[in-house]
């Protein structure tokens, strides 16, 4: 195992009177806590070195010579209707609201698995690694200048155990949350910390206890009163149809490496747009100073306008390999009866015609997903190797004889049209599995009708499904498409009560943070988990214990790959397309870190680390 760490400063004489710490000799471990003292670094990797040292700067990827000023205009297509900040909220949080909260500790764009400290200006992991000290930043303050304590941290862990985003990513491992004193804090494990626990402590947003306390809010609940926030920007105004930023004069954290040459435009202002057209022509008309093309067919047609001749209005693209597997899969729910059956899942997937629907709607630019790691190191490829083996061999009679034998392939199509070859197969399948064709339709053995309704909220879908439903008509399945809105799905969801669901499936990378809430059994009936096909499988719960504790990046690969393999060939999703690059436009009045190339591991918008936060106004 090799741990990044490297000092940034000692305790501040703080002695710990309930844990004493044994000095760890091997030179290995250069993270170790020691008897007396905590020594505190200033950030942590359990999976490789860390980039940055504790006395550097800025990230590569940020400009600390950026000028400060400006307003930059985006575009949303969600009303303005929630500033809690709650994930999953079943109303959509408003776009930008994370420029006003911190997190403890953040991934950097440019490691696979680098934390550093943001509110937290120290960490240190004990030797036997079930403890994880935490010190916070002395000068951190809220907006209303108090300042950032231990009790922020505690209510703030106690709120979101409460709901499901807690009970997925916390209750699991959590054993307890201490405070020591006022900045300092331990965070105790069942058994061991992983990369996946440290990784979910960058996920949720402090809460100041102070604010929420004594008046009786809900932290979880949707709200248009703006909450207090401690980050480098606050609510200035907002309506229904727009929301506008401003950035705090005196943010604790500006100065801080991690933020050093980001947070530099004066304002950040969002407006809705419900039409997409609508908005496509306030870019070309410079109301909106960057717009992401999610639509590969404008992408494509839209943009031969004299700006984008002239080199004022700029097209670029980034591959971003923060997320991978299959962007959009179709779940399907294994507690419904005929879905149980594997032999019916692999012909429902056989029945999807990826490349014709790529050819038409996607003009050729989409890749398929063959893994649910797809795009990474984890993903696997071939037959199994010897470490793989390994690991599968001790389960050998428990997960299909094709794990071992053969490769994961899926048919591919000549693009023309139904692909005759995969629905005859597909058709074998369902009469294995005891289904016949009568007349038209498909029949069980009392002649019941094979059903399967698909569930979507995302229009968009519609397009890609029809050809889908019309190869499952061939088939003789009485099939239907259901558009729903945000709420009703959030609630079909939570009931488990839809057979296929299209959902987004991309993992973050590494994927082992997330592997017990898509894929293990405990999460299968959990109310808000992400387990939607109802996977409860022991051979996969013990293959995601070998990712979890992994000590390395190759062991974690080599469980991840074998994890794979079963889940791969246990046909509980129909995959699409793996995650695109982002598609952008921009006035070529902002600028760009020259470095930003190296930020492979984040998005320009979207996260708690937004690259977008290392772009200015050129004076």
């Amino acid at each position: 195992m090799r741990i990044g760490l490297a000092d940034r400063s000692r305790s501040n004489g703080f002695k710990l009177s309930v844990v004493a710490y044994a000095l760890l000799a091997t030179a290995s471990a250069p993270w170790c806590v020691a008897a007396e003292e905590v020594q505190y670094r200033h950030g942590i990797s359990l999976l490789h070195e860390l980039k940055y040292g504790p006395d550097f700067e800025h990230f590569e990827y940020a400009n600390p010579d950026a000028p400060k000023g400006g307003t930059l205009v985006l575009s949303t297509g969600m009303h303005i209707s929630n500033f809690s900040g709650q994930p999953g909220s079943e109303v959509p949080n408003a776009p930008g609201l994370g420029r006003t909260q911190e997190r403890l500790l953040i991934r950097t764009g440019d490691e696979l698995s680098g934390l550093y400290g943001w509110l937290a200006d120290g960490v240190a992991l004990s030797p036997d690694m079930k403890s994880l000290h935490i010190r916070l930043h002395p000068q951190a303050r809220w907006h209303d200048g108090v300042p950032v304590t231990s009790r922020d941290v505690k209510f703030s862990f106690e709120q979101t155990l409460a709901v499901a985003f807690g009970k997925v990513y916390f209750e699991p491992w959590l054993e307890s949350l201490d405070v020591i004193s006022p900045r300092e804090l331990v965070v105790r494990h069942r058994r061991e910390f992983t990369n996946s626990n440290l990784v979910a402590l960058t996920w949720f947003r402090i809460r100041p206890a102070h604010y929420y306390e004594p008046a009786e809010r809900d932290p979880a609940a949707a709200t248009l009163d703006p909450p207090l926030g401690s980050g480098p920007y606050r609510i200035a105004d907002f309506d229904r149809n727009f929301v506008r930023y401003e950035r705090v004069e005196n943010y604790w954290g500006r100065d801080i490496p991690i933020n050093r040459g980001r947070y530099n435009f004066d304002a950040i202002h969002y407006d809705v747009y419900r039409d997409a057209t609508v908005a496509r022509e306030s870019l070309r008309k410079g109301l909106i100073d960057l717009y992401f093309e999610t639509d590969i067919r404008h992408w494509a047609t839209a943009y031969d306008v004299p700006a984008v001749a002239a080199g004022r209005l700029i097209r670029d693209t980034r591959l971003v390999r923060k997320f991978i597997g299959p962007r959009v899969a179709v779940a399907l729910n294994t507690d419904h009866d005929k879905l149980r059956d594997i032999r019916v899942r692999e012909a429902l997937t056989l029945a999807m015609d990826f490349e014709w629907q790529n050819r038409v709607f996607h003009h050729g630019s989409q890749v398929r997903a063959m893994s649910y790691f797809a795009n990474s190191a984890f993903a696997a490829t071939g037959l199994p190797t010897k470490a793989e083996l390994e690991l599968l061999e001790p389960f050998r009679d428990r997960i299909p004889e094709r794990v071992f034998t053969e490769p994961f392939e899926l048919p591919v199509s000549s693009a023309s049209g139904h692909d005759r070859s995969a629905l005859v197969r597909a058709r074998e399948l369902l009469a294995q599995a005891g289904w016949r064709v009568a007349g038209d339709r498909l029949v069980d053995v009392n002649g019941e009708p094979f059903e399967l309704e698909i569930l979507t909220q995302n229009p968009a879908n519609q397009r890609i499904l029809l050809p889908y439903i019309e190869s499952l008509k061939l088939l003789g399945v009485d099939v239907r498409l259901r558009l729903m809105d945000n709420v009703a799905t959030i609630n079909f969801l939570r009931e488990r009560n839809f057979e296929a669901y299209v959902r987004g499936h991309d993992i973050l990378n590494p994927p082992i943070g997330e592997l017990h809430s898509y894929f293990a059994s405990a999460t299968a009936d959990m109310t808000g988990g992400g387990n939607l096909a109802g996977v409860r499988d022991p051979v996969v719960d013990a293959l995601i214990e070998k990712a979890t504790e992994a000590k390395s990046i190759d062991e974690v690969a080599t469980a991840c790959r074998a994890l794979d393999r079963v889940l791969l060939w246990s046909f509980y999703h129909v995959m699409l397309n793996t995650p695109e690059e982002e598609r952008f436009l921009y006035w070529d009045k902002l600028g760009r870190p020259e470095h930003e190339d190296v930020a492979e591991f984040e998005y320009l918008t979207q996260s708690s680390l937004r690259v977008l936060d290392s772009w200015w106004h050129k004076p």
